[in-house]
C-alpha cells in the first residue's frame, strides 16, 4: 500500500485525541509520513469526535479520502464515518458497550473487541483507548513494543504505575485481536530509516508560532479563540526562552492595540485570532494603516458568520482580510499553502510589516492550523530579515528639535523614515486622524490627498514571492485554482486528472494582496476553463480574480461550506462536471 487511513471515534472526553496523538507520533518516529485531522464539536464532553491519520511512505499534504481501519467506541462513530471505509476495511468496535451494525452494501471486516472490559482488567475503563492502540498494532502486524517510548513520554509524569497500566492495556489489546482474528491490513513501507532531527511532526499553528519567533517577534498579545489558541499556547512556552513576552489580553480589541503599541515602540509584535476576533480588530486595523505602524495578524479561519461552527474549517474570511476596516488602507495578505509556508510566511510577515509600515495578515484556517503532519524541515534560510526604514540617532541629532518629518509625503515609494520613542529629536504624533508630516491633525484637502497618495504608493513596487505557484502542464487548457490549505488535495487531484488523460495545471495562490496580477495572467495563458475550488459559499477567491484579472467566462466555482475539509473525490466529481465530458473517462 502507498498510504493507509486510520480513524478512531467516540464521545468527547473518552481520550480520542490522546490516542490519535500517541499513534501518530509513534508512526512518525518509525519513519512514516503522517497527516492528522481532528473532527470535534464545541463541547467539553459528549458529542461525536474522531481523529483521522493518513500514513504514507512519502510527504503528504491532506488527510485522504479513505479509512482502512476504524476503531469505534460507539455506534455513532460507524454511522458518521462508514462512507469513508475502504473496500475490505477493518472495523473494530467495543463489544462491551454496544452491538455494532453496518450498512449491508459494505465489504468490511467487523471485529468485536471488548475494549472496555480489557481496559478494566489492565487497570481501569479509561484505558480503553490504549487497548485500541494494541488492537491497531495487531491489525497492522506491528510490534506493540514500538509504541512504548511514546506512551512513557505521554504518561511518565504520572508515575511508573500509570505507565505500566497503559503498557499492559496495549499488550492485552494486541493479544486479544491476535487470538480472535486473522484479518490484517498491510502498512506502506516507512522511509529507509527512522526520522532524524531534520524531520518534524508539527501543526500549522505551531509552525506559525515558530515562524514568528524566527522572524523576530518578541511580543504576542492574544485572546483565546478556537482554532488559533494553539499559537498562543506554543508561544507562551517558547517566547520567554528568547527574551519575548506573551500577554493574554482581556479581549481581541485590547490584544491588537497592544500589538500596535509594541510595534510603535520598536518591538516586533503580533496578535493571533480567528474570524470573530478578527472582526473586533477592524478599527485598530485602520489605526495601524493610518499611523503607518507595522502590525502582524494571524487569522486562523473557522466557519462563520458570528459564532458559526467554532470547531470546523472554512475559507470565508478572505473578503474581511482584503477589505476589512472602514475607509481605505493598504495591507498585505499572505495565504500559506503548506505547513512550511506557515512557518516561512509568518516569519516574513514581520519583515514585510516593517518594510512597508502597514498591517500584514497571515490567513490560514482550522484545517491547516490544527492538523499535524510530518515534514522534512522548516525553510529557516528562506525567512527574510532586512531592516525597515528607521532613522539613525546620528541623523536625528543633526536635526533641530521638532523638525523630524515622520510622514514625509515626498518619498517616492511612500515609505518614510520612522523613529522609535526615546530617540532624541525623533518625536512625532502617531494618531488615527489624518495628519501632516509630523503627525499633527489636519483637515486641509491638499494635505489629506497627499498623505493618502503617499500611503497608496507603498505597494507599487512590492516584492516578495510571486504569490502564485503553477504545477502540471504549462500549456494545459484546463486548470484547478485555489488558495491556502486546499493546496494538497488540489495537487493530488491534478495528478489523478492527468493520469486519466486530462491536460490540466494547478494554479495556487499563496498571496492575495497585493494581487499577483502579472504572474496569475501568465499562469492562465491558454486556459479555456478553470475550476476555482474554495471553502466558502460565495466564491470569494473567484470574485477577487474576476475583479482583478477578468476571466469571467473562464472561471467555474467549486464550493464547499459545510465545515468539513475538502476531499479528493469531491474535487474530481466537480471537475468532471466542469471540464469537457469526452476528456474524462
Amino acid at each position: 500500500m502507498q498510504d493507509c487511513g486510520w480513524k478512531i471515534g467516540g464521545k468527547q472526553g473518552e481520550g480520542i485525541d490522546s490516542t490519535g496523538d500517541i499513534y501518530a507520533i509513534a508512526l512518525h518516529r518509525m519513519g512514516y509520513y503522517v497527516f492528522t485531522y481532528r473532527h470535534f464539536m464545541s463541547l467539553i464532553k459528549g458529542g461525536h469526535t474522531n481523529y483521522k491519520i493518513r500514513v504514507a511512505d512519502e510527504l503528504i499534504r491532506h488527510h485522504g479520502d479513505l479509512v482502512h481501519v476504524l476503531i469505534a467506541f460507539d455506534q455513532k462513530t460507524i454511522d458518521e464515518n462508514w462512507r469513508e471505509l475502504a473496500d475490505g476495511a477493518v472495523v473494530v468496535y467495543d463489544g462491551a458497550s454496544f452491538e455494532a451494525t453496518i450498512p449491508e452494501q459494505l465489504n468490511v471486516h467487523l471485529c468485536q473487541v471488548p475494549l472496555t472490559e480489557i481496559a478494566k482488567q489492565a487497570g481501569g475503563a479509561i484505558m480503553k483507548n490504549m487497548v485500541s492502540i494494541g488492537v491497531t498494532a495487531a491489525v497492522h502486524n506491528m510490534d506493540p513494543e514500538l509504541f512504548h517510548p511514546v506512551i512513557e513520554d505521554k504518561f511518565g509524569k504520572k508515575g511508573a504505575k500509570v505507565v505500566a497500566s497503559n503498557l499492559e492495556a496495549v499488550r492485552q489489546g494486541f493479544n486479544y485481536y491476535q487470538e480472535h482474528y486473522n484479518t490484517h491490513i498491510p502498512m506502506p513501507k516507512p522511509r529507509s530509516k527512522p526520522t532524524s532531527d531534520r524531520h518534524l511532526y508539527v501543526s500549522g499553528n505551531q509552525a506559525a508560532g515558530f515562524g514568528a519567533l524566527a522572524g523576530g517577534c518578541r511580543f504576542l498579545a492574544a485572546y483565546p479563540i478556537t482554532p488559533a489558541t494553539e499559537i498562543m499556547y506554543w508561544m507562551i512556552a517558547e517566547m520567554p526562552k528568547h527574551g519575548g513576552i506573551v500577554v493574554q489580553a482581556e479581549d481581541e480589541i485590547a490584544a491588537v492595540n497592544m500589538a500596535i503599541g509594541a510595534n510603535f515602540a520598536g518591538v516586533p509584535a503580533m496578535t493571533s485570532t480567528s474570524g470573530p476576533g478578527f472582526s473586533l480588530m477592524m478599527e485598530a486595523l485602520g489605526l495601524a494603516g493610518m499611523s503607518e505602524t507595522p502590525l502582524v495578524i494571524v487569522d486562523v479561519q473557522r466557519s462563520g458568520p458570528s459564532t458559526g461552527l467554532p470547531t470546523k474549517t472554512e475559507q470565508s474570511d478572505l473578503n474581511e482580510a482584503l477589505y476589512g476596516t472602514h475607509g481605505e488602507i493598504q495591507r498585505i495578505v499572505l495565504t500559506p499553502r503548506t505547513v512550511e509556508e506557515c512557518f516561512q510566511y509568518t516569519g516574513d510577515a514581520f519583515h514585510l510589516a516593517e518594510r512597508y509600515q502597514m498591517p500584514v495578515i497571515v490567513l490560514t484556517d482550522l484545517y491547516m492550523g490544527m492538523s499535524s503532519q510530518s515534514i522534512d524541515r522548516f525553510p529557516i534560510d528562506k525567512i527574510t530579515k532586512e531592516p525597515g526604514k528607521r532613522i539613525s540617532d546620528e541623523a536625528l541629532l543633526a536635526l533641530e528639535s521638532g523638525s523630524f518629518i515622520r510622514y514625509d509625503d515626498a518619498v517616492s515609494d511612500g515609505v518614510s523614515l520612522r523613529s522609535i520613542p526615546g530617540q532624541k529629536n525623533g518625536r512625532f504624533v502617531a494618531l488615527g486622524n489624518e495628519h501632516n508630516g509630523i503627525g499633527l491633525e489636519v483637515e486641509e484637502q491638499y494635505i489629506r490627498q497627499a498623505q493618502a497618495d503617499k500611503r497608496q504608493r507603498k505597494l507599487k513596487a512590492f516584492s516578495h514571492s510571486s504569490g502564485v505557484s503553477v504545477d502540471g502542464l504549462t500549456d494545459a487548457p484546463f486548470a484547478l485554482v485555489g488558495f491556502g490549505s486546499t493546496f494538497g488535495v488540489l495537487e493530488e487531484a491534478r495528478e489523478k486528472l492527468q493520469q486519466s488523460g486530462l491536460k490540466v495545471k494547478h494554479i495556487h495562490f499563496s498571496r492575495v494582496a497585493p494581487f499577483p496580477l502579472e504572474d496569475f495572467t501568465q499562469a492562465m495563458d491558454g486556459v479555456e476553463r478553470a475550476l476555482v475550488v474554495e471553502l466558502n459559499q460565495q466564491g470569494q477567491l473567484a470574485n477577487v480574480i474576476r475583479q482583478q484579472a477578468g476571466y469571467h467566462q473562464v472561471l467555474f466555482n467549486g464550493l464547499k461550506y459545510n465545515g468539513d475539509p475538502l476531499y479528493l473525490h469531491e474535487v474530481l466529481e466537480r471537475a468532471k462536471q466542469v471540464f469537457p465530458m469526452g476528456v474524462l473517462q
